[in-house]
Parts: structure tokens; sequence; C-alpha cells
């Protein structure tokens, strides 16, 4: 009855969340003790596996891969350090757990052992309904108290969801009320200055503050034909520019706070780019671009 539940639901009524998996080519599964211990509430992973997961139960992702003479998997943040536990180790990290949610998979595990202790086996029922395809595999009816976890589970995530949609409805609204009241702020400063300069009064300006962030924007509108989507990113990155000396921040961070696409922002700052007001200095660790102002 290998994979008699399928391993997807099973790890789900466990931990309250679809996990990241490892299959190995003997069937073993293996999973990041960090995505397990997090989705549990251990707050210290290292702690749990000291507590709770025997060695033989645990290794690490560049160990186990090479045993198979595979690779260390690419993206999502796979790392050769990374510490992996098999499905014996987070059942134990689960019976660790103390979260209510744990509460119907542990009861299922203990129905198992005392089962099997009675009667020397547990099987699953086979589903009502059987596949009729020759040599497919034989379906089995997933145990009461897991799929009850999984239905109910999966109703909490629901509501969680709409929770979190609502708080990031509310959230955006506030940031496009933030970015009008930046943008006529830096439109009056920007004016200002002009007049200033149409007097023949050139004040020393300093070299931080709102007072350089007008300047700024100033010298950016002389150099470019300013569209509304252009002046939108420029309002929110001159600020950082001149305060910290560089940006270091995500095409997608700088589009949750212009209301713009990824692709608009992109376009953005590649006409500040063309036209000498920003240059680009590499990238951070994590993929975001780093850029300074042109005459830095």
């Amino acid at each position: 009855m290998n994979e008699a539940i399928d391993i997807s639901d099973f790890v789900y009524a466990a931990t309250g969340d679809r996990v990241r998996r490892l299959t190995m080519p003997d069937g073993a599964h293996w999973f990041p003790a960090v995505d397990v211990c997090r989705k549990l509430g251990h707050s210290n992973a290292s702690k749990a596996l000291s507590d709770h997961v025997p060695d033989a139960h645990r290794e690490t992702i560049e160990t186990l891969t090479g045993g198979y003479t595979l690779g260390v998997p690419a993206g999502r943040e796979w790392r050769r350090d990374m510490n992996l536990i098999d499905l014996q180790g987070l059942i134990l990290l689960v019976n660790a757990c103390t979260k209510p949610a744990c509460a119907p998979f542990k009861l299922w595990v203990a129905e198992v052992i005392a089962t099997v202790q009675r009667e020397g086996f547990y099987a699953l029922e086979e589903a009502e309904v059987q596949p009729v395809a020759p040599g497919a595999p034989v379906a089995y009816a997933m145990p009461e108290q897991v799929a009850e976890a999984i239905v109910r589970l999966e109703a909490h995530n629901l509501e969680l969801d709409e929770e979190l949609a609502g708080v990031r409805r509310q959230s955006l609204a506030l940031q496009k009320e933030m970015l009008a009241a930046q943008t006529s702020m830096a439109e009056a400063m920007v004016r200002i200055a002009d007049r200033i300069d149409g007097l023949g009064l050139r004040p020393a300006i300093p070299a931080r503050g709102p007072a350089a962030t007008a300047s700024l924007l100033a010298d950016w509108r002389e150099r470019l034909s300013v569209t509304e989507d252009v002046w939108t990113v420029a309002v929110v990155i001159a600020p950082v520019l001149v305060e910290k000396g560089e940006l270091r921040e995500s095409l997608g961070s700088i589009a949750a706070r212009t209301g713009l696409t990824v692709r608009r922002v992109n376009e953005c700052l590649r006409m500040l780019r063309r036209h000498a007001c920003i240059r680009s200095r590499g990238g951070t660790e994590d993929g975001a671009p780093v850029y300074v102002l042109n005459a830095v």
C-alpha cells in the first residue's frame, strides 16, 4: 500500500500547509526542517531537532543528494547546508507540537499504533469507486481523522486568505493616499525651488532632507519629459537616494508602493537611467537591483 494516502494530503493534515518536499529515488520523502518547524510553531528549529528528532531521521541536503549522485535542487532557497527531516522526523515534530490543529493527526497516529498492537496490522479501507484502467493502483479511503483535519485546515486557510486580502486592500489604499500626499509635497517644493531659481537666488542646498530631494526632482524634470508614471517612480525613489545614497529595493516593492506593474516600474527606471538621472550598481544578494545617483 505504498502511497495509499497522498503524501501531500498527509503532510498537510499534519502541519496545516503544503511544505516543500524532496522525494529520493528510493521513494523516501524529505522535508526542510525550517519549513516544518515554522508551520508547527517551533521558534527554534535547531533546538526542536535536537530535542525531538534523532540523527537517523535528519540529514543535510548536500549529504542526502550526494548519496544518490544528485545535485542540490536549484531555486526555492535550497541550500547545501539545509537540514532535512524524513517522514518519521516530521511525525515526531508534530507529536511534540502543542497546537490544537495537530490534535486530529495525533489521535489518528495513536489509533494506528493501538490497532497494530491489537490486531498486528493496520489497513486502510478501499475506496468505494476504484479505477478501471488496467494496472492502475488501488485507491484507498483516507482516514476520517485526516480527512476532517484537511477540510478544517482548508476552511481556516480560506478565512485567513480573505482576511489577508482585506488587509492588503486597506494597505494599498493607504499607500496610494501617502503617495499622493508625497507627490503633492514634492511638486510644491519643486515649484518653490523653481521660483527661487527664477529670482536669481541660489541658497546652499543641504546634502539631505526635503530641500535636497526637491532639488534633485527639479533637476530630473529638466533632463527628461516626465510622464505621470515616471514622476510617480521618481517621487518614491528620490528621497531614498538622497538619504541613503543608494536604492536597494526590488521592482516588486516599488510596484507595490506606486500601484504600477513591475514591468512599468522597470521601464520608468530604464528611462531615468537613459537620461543620466541614476545608474546601476549591480544587485543585492537576493537579486534586487542597486541604483545610485549618476553624479555619485
